[in-house]
């Protein structure tokens, strides 16, 4: 068990606030404008695959910012 802060977390919430507004700003900018034709429930589906999507990497992610490592 960690007894000392470390930079890691503070850099590593930063920088995941920040990819998540940029990934959310490349989704509404992009993305958007392709299925806001669609109907509503056909568009839920999509919305929460891409709302889910991002998780993926944050195993590592998050493993980096409590060891320094990424395995």
């Amino acid at each position: 068990m960690r007894e000392t802060p470390t930079w890691r977390i503070p850099v590593g919430v930063l920088g995941l606030c920040l990819a998540l507004g940029l990934y959310a700003m490349l989704i509404a900018r992009y993305l958007h404008p392709l299925i806001a034709t669609w109907p509503a429930l056909a568009q839920l589906p999509f919305y929460a695959v891409l709302g889910i999507v991002w998780i993926a990497p944050l195993k590592r992610f998050l493993i980096w910012m409590e060891t320094g490592r990424w395995r």
